[in-house]
């Protein structure tokens, strides 16, 4: 189980503790909202990218999404998300748990510009009912980052 994986992830920084299951789904930004009683931007939605043939990560606020241009900008091709199968494949987590602890190896990942105007933020913890609330520099250090991005679009 995905969590599992992430719990034993976090032990090096003594977090895994700090893991929250909720008795309800947190699989999509509004469920995860609900259940950490925070407003939905706060969630750190993690999204997975074919990159020239791999994986990669972006974690962003839970109020945007990605910006073709920007994106494309940036890895030079166009953003195509993995199917559901290559995300527990590629990734190690199943859609709805995804975030970016525990992952396979070579899975880089990237923080978008729009988490840094919050204080904390809850990414999921490898389940559909878990997160964990962190600073941007826990989840800077947490997460392996290879960089802070900017690819994201205000969705309004």
């Amino acid at each position: 189980m995905a969590i599992e994986v992430v719990r034993e992830y976090l032990k090096q920084w003594g977090a895994d503790k700090r893991i929250i299951e909720f008795p309800t789904s947190s699989a999509t930004v509004e469920l995860a909202a609900q259940a950490a009683g925070c407003e939905p931007a706060r969630i750190a939605k993690t999204l997975s990218f074919l990159v020239d043939g791999r994986a990669i990560l972006i974690v962003m606020a839970g109020d945007v999404k990605v910006d073709n241009a920007k994106y494309k900008a940036l890895f030079h091709t166009k953003a195509k998300m993995l199917s559901a199968d290559q995300v527990t494949e590629m990734i190690g987590h199943a859609v709805g748990g995804v975030c970016p602890f525990g992952v396979k190896e070579g899975v880089e990942v990237y923080l978008d510009e729009s988490l840094k105007r919050f204080k904390t933020v809850f990414p999921a913890a490898g389940s559909s009912n878990s997160a964990i609330e962190l600073t941007m520099e826990e989840l800077e250090k947490f997460s392996g980052s290879t960089r802070w991005v900017d690819v994201s679009k205000s969705v309004n």
